[in-house]
Parts: C-alpha cells; structure tokens; sequence
C-alpha cells in the first residue's frame, strides 16, 4: 500500500523531471543554427554580448538565442569576450557554439596575398579580408622602422610577400602576420632558388625587382624567361632597362595606356629610361612565375624587345637597335590603327 502512494508522488516528479531535461535539450544541446549551411560570424575586439548576439541573430533559432544569452550572462562569458572568425554549423549545439566563442575556437581564413602594385594596395585588400585597419597596417608598411625590423626598407618591403594561399586567423596581427610571411619567405626561398640568383650574382630583392617588372610587361608566363634573358643581357652591358611599366609606377598611374616621350623625362628612381640598372626596389608584388623567370632565364642575345602589333600580348625581340625601330613602328602604327592614346 505504501508502494502505491510512494508510486503516486514519484510518478509526476518523474514527469517533471523529464519534462526538464527535455526542454534543456532542446534549449541547449538541441540545434543552436536554423539555416542548412554552416555560416561563420566575426567578433571584433569592440564587441560586447549586445553587439554579437545582433550577429548571431540571423543565424540562431529562437530558443538557440535564448540559451545562448543565458549560458553567457551566466558563464562569464561577457567578460572575456574573445575576437575571431567563427563557424557555425547546422548541427552545432547551443552549448558547443558557446565554448567555441568563449574558449577562442576559430575558423582561421584562407588569405591569398595577391600582386599589389603598392603597399597601400595590400593594405586595403588585407583590411577586407582581415581584422585589420587599412589605414594602420599602410602606415606601418610605409615606416622605415618598421620594414628595417623586418629586413627591408620601404621600396623593398614587396620583396617579403610572397602570392600564395595561407590559412591565417581572421584576428592576426599585422605583427603576426609579417612574422608568418618571413617564414614563408623562407620556405620559398630554398637551396635551389638561392643558389640560382647568387649564380646570376643578383640579391634576392634584386631578383624580385626584376621579377616584377617582367609581370608588368607580360600575363604570358611562357615568354616571361625570354624577357628576363633580354633584362639581364641589358644589366650586363650597363644600358638603361627602359622599361615602360617603370614609368607607370614612377608617376603612380597605372591606367596608362602608352608612354610619351614627354613621360620619360619625370624625375623618380624609379625611370628606368633616365636611370640605369634596377629600381630601388619592385614596382609590384612580384608573381611566383616571375620570379622563376628570372632565375631560370633563357640565355639569348637580344638586348631589345617591343609589344607585337597584334596585341597578343607577347613580344618581338631585336638584337639591334636598328631592328629595335622597325618593330617599335610597326607596333606604333598598330595603336594609331586602334585610335589607342
């Protein structure tokens, strides 16, 4: 009989009890996400619990939400509020998407460094593609100081990235970062690289400097040794390189689509008409393929090249100045034709 009346007082609180763990599961093991594909929110280092549930909200179910304010206010979480990329997925939990922001747990972000033609360029492209300010990071790209701790100067910072695909955390430092590239840096630069600029007897920086102006005259990677083969054969017998994208960079327009005479008496270290061997430094981030370019030259003597007049893209070679002319005529004809000024 006592068996009975104890059954009648268990059996609700059983009830209850399950009823409990129930709406705690569904609160806060159930499905935090209500879209079907894993979304990422960013959490800036001037967030508060306010400003990233606002960023949580078009991804969070309501009871997700919910559990998620309560979990925080309750697990110190507004005191520690950590910046990051963070994913979330359909199947997380409420609980797991709130370890994940509070213990730092980030998805890092794929950051391809790409052929700026200036660090302020880069700057921009970094600051849409990390936490970073634009402003601050081309600052810091344009500081002696800065560049000497990274073993450049300012016309040689470019040499330091190298364009490539690197996973790297949304909220890295322009500090970090840089520490990053050195490494990379190295990497690329193996024994067998190293050994092909010191046989050239060019620095590294030097490589990269011709490297990019070699990008600058052609998007052929197949005729990209020939140019190198001529730029060095012009190195060799101290002449002027008299490369046109030079003049671009010196007079910091790029949309330049053909160099007058009167251009080429602009007063930079940068004009390769007035001046004589490289550039005090790359006129862009140099390409992979440029690079390989210059270090695997083909060896040839031509000391002249002008764009072909079907604007293919690709060049004539000339071993003479002579020879030089007429190509450079033709090519001049070819842009009258085109009404190209």
């Amino acid at each position: 009989m006592n068996w009975i009346k104890k059954s009648s007082y268990l059996v609700p609180i059983i009830i209850c009890v399950l009823g409990i763990l129930g709406i705690a599961y569904y609160y806060f093991v159930g499905s935090f996400s209500k879209l079907s594909a894993t979304e990422y929110v960013y959490i800036d280092d001037n967030d508060n619990l306010d400003s990233v549930c606002v960023k949580l909200e078009p991804i969070a179910s309501n009871h997700g939400l919910s559990a998620f304010k309560m979990l925080a206010r309750h697990g110190g979480y507004m005191e520690h509020i950590r910046s990051g990329r963070y994913a979330i997925t359909p199947d997380q939990s409420t609980i797991k998407v709130f370890r994940n922001l509070k213990n730092g747990h980030q998805e890092p972000v794929k950051l391809t460094i790409p052929e700026s033609r200036t660090m302020d360029r880069l700057a921009g492209y970094l600051s849409r593609k990390l936490m970073m300010d634009s402003v601050a990071v081309a600052i810091l790209l344009s500081d002696s100081s800065f560049c000497a701790q990274q073993g450049y100067d300012t016309a040689t910072i470019a040499c330091l990235f190298v364009p490539n695909t690197y996973e790297v955390y949304w909220n890295i430092s322009i500090e970090n970062l840089m520490k990053r590239m050195q490494k990379e840096n190295e990497n690329f630069w193996n024994v067998q690289r190293t050994l092909k600029a010191e046989a050239l007897k060019l620095s590294k920086n030097e490589v990269c400097t011709l490297a990019s102006i070699i990008d600058e005259e052609t998007a052929n990677n197949a005729e990209k040794p020939m140019i190198a083969g001529m730029y060095l054969n012009r190195l060799k017998a101290d002449m002027p390189l008299q490369a046109d994208p030079t003049i671009k960079f010196a007079l910091k327009d790029f949309a330049i689509k053909r160099i007058y005479h009167n251009m080429l008496q602009f007063n930079s270290p940068y004009n390769t008409y007035k001046n004589t061997g490289l550039p005090p430094g790359p006129i862009k981030i140099a390409s992979v393929a440029g690079i390989d370019a210059v270090l695997n030259r083909t060896a040839h003597d031509y000391l002249y090249m002008c764009a072909k007049e079907d604007f293919s893209g690709t060049h004539n070679f000339a071993r003479t100045y002579q020879e030089h002319l007429k190509n450079a005529a033709k090519y001049s004809q070819a842009l009258n034709e085109k009404g190209i000024k």
